[in-house]
């Protein structure tokens, strides 16, 4: 009989990243949007943007900047999954969200968000999350509503021709600002 617990009920820890984490970050979030190995979840963007999520000076970027953290959610002391914060004001920007492709769907990314508002609310006393999504990414959205972030219909342009943020395979592409009242 098998008596291992479920893979979405291992106990998860929570920790800031530091410069060593980079590389495992970089590939983490790669693999969690860009490429084939993108398609074993549901949050891959590879029919709609090529080339690079990210790369090392951005995930250094968000480490080092002030009032901005990038969470490491790791499991058995493995990277599985990753977030940023960032405190604006009374609103706290959450971003760079990414699981490990293959654990995907099985609960992990609602407990990741939860700790990640809780600690927003908690360390910045906060109101709101904001995050920025492309809206043609109608299920990822979809996720988001689930979780209580509402659209607002206020969009910012896709950086056509910037390949830092990806390689548009197409030409509707902008970002929707989503925001949840954390009070």
């Amino acid at each position: 009989m098998d008596t291992a617990p479920p893979r979405d009920s291992a106990e998860l820890t929570y920790r800031d990243a530091a410069e060593a984490d980079v590389p495992a970050l970089v590939a983490l979030i790669e693999s969690a949007y860009r490429g084939e190995s993108s398609r074993a979840g549901w949050t891959s963007e590879a029919d709609i943007l090529g080339g690079q999520r990210t790369d090392p000076q951005g995930v250094r970027e968000v480490i080092t900047a002030a009032g901005s953290r990038l969470m490491i959610v790791e499991r058995d002391g493995e990277p599985v999954a990753c977030c940023q914060l960032e405190h604006r004001g009374d609103a706290a920007y959450f971003g760079m969200f990414a699981v490990r492709p293959d654990l995907q769907g099985a609960g992990l990314g609602r407990r990741i968000i939860a700790e990640a508002e809780r600690s927003a609310r908690e360390t910045w006393g906060v109101a709101e999350m904001h995050m920025t999504v492309i809206s043609v990414r109608e299920d990822l959205i979809a996720w988001y509503e689930r979780r209580g972030y509402r659209r607002t219909g206020r969009m910012t342009p896709f950086p056509y021709g910037d390949e830092r943020f990806g390689i548009p395979r197409r030409d509707d592409l902008a970002f929707e600002l989503l925001v949840k009242d954390l009070a």
